[in-house]
């Protein structure tokens, strides 16, 4: 843990913020030439994951913020519980946006992002389109995101006047009874506007197969998820143009349970292809 004389600022992949007065310790899965990292833990027990999303809101590389990768790393250094972290990457997307070349050497390369963040007691799924966000809170069963928008009518929390800007852009029609209980943010916001968008992302379905199947037959455990991260017939394990570049799996003692006293334990691997290295144990130091 860290701690700032004030004013300091931090120095993100593309642009400088205020620095918090302290920050977490921080395990990461970090590209080398960016600030930020795909997925992370800290010393509180938060786990945050992220995923790449394409939505009808423009993505441009001339435009310049904060990159996803960079809200996972300072979620984590912030919050010290998944609300609260979570709280932390949507107040700052929101101030500065999210923008900018997400690899190296194609510039071209850009998204918005979703997030997958969870700590002892609770766990959300946050998707984002621009400045604009909602949040599923995870109550029950298995959760998984992807490269597609995921969440429909059922999101817990949202930025203030979403609704309205998704009319005004014409992603959402006052015909489509746009009101609280019915506004389907993955509906609005998606490349294809449509309502099964997330049945066309083989890895997304697949994912939540696999993840349902070990579920209902109670065998979700660690060496499960390492099985399901290295599977290729859904698309999870990927090779070629896009491959998968670093996997992750954390396990996490829920409130209420005998092992809730011990810290949460993450197992990595060093590079690409999950189905051929190995899932090391690493600690948040």
């Amino acid at each position: 843990r860290r701690t700032y004389p004030e004013p300091t600022k931090v120095k993100c992949t593309y642009i400088s913020i205020d620095q918090a007065p302290a920050t977490n310790a921080v395990l990461l899965s970090q590209i080398d030439w960016m600030f930020g990292a795909e997925m992370g833990a800290n010393d509180q027990g938060v786990v945050i994951g992220n995923e790449a999303v394409w939505t009808r809101d423009p993505s441009s590389s001339e435009t310049k913020f904060l990159l996803g990768m960079d809200l996972v790393r300072l979620g984590l250094e912030r919050g010290n519980n998944a609300r609260e972290a979570m709280d932390v990457i949507t107040t700052l997307l929101e101030q500065h946006g999210q923008g900018g070349p997400c690899a190296e050497d194609d510039p071209s390369f850009t998204y918005h992002n979703s997030f997958l963040i969870v700590d002892q007691k609770e766990a959300w799924v946050l998707e984002t389109s621009g400045r604009h966000w909602v949040a599923e809170r995870v109550t029950k069963g298995v959760r998984n995101i992807s490269n597609c928008l995921s969440i429909r009518s059922n999101f817990d929390r949202c930025s203030e006047g979403i609704r309205e800007y998704a009319l005004k852009k014409g992603y959402w029609k006052k015909s489509n009874n746009c009101d609280g209980s019915s506004f389907d943010f993955a509906e609005a916001f998606s490349t294809s506007g449509s309502a099964s968008v997330e049945m066309s992302d083989t890895r997304f379905c697949g994912g939540r197969h696999l993840l349902q199947k070990h579920s209902d037959k109670g065998t979700m455990n660690k060496d499960t998820m390492i099985a399901i991260l290295r599977d290729h017939s859904s698309g999870i394990c990927m090779h070629g143009g896009f491959e998968t570049t670093s996997s992750w799996v954390s396990e996490i003692y829920m409130s209420g349970t005998a092992n809730v006293d011990l810290p949460a334990r993450h197992w990595v691997t060093d590079g690409p292809n999950p189905c051929s290295n190995d899932f090391e144990e690493r600690k948040v130091v």
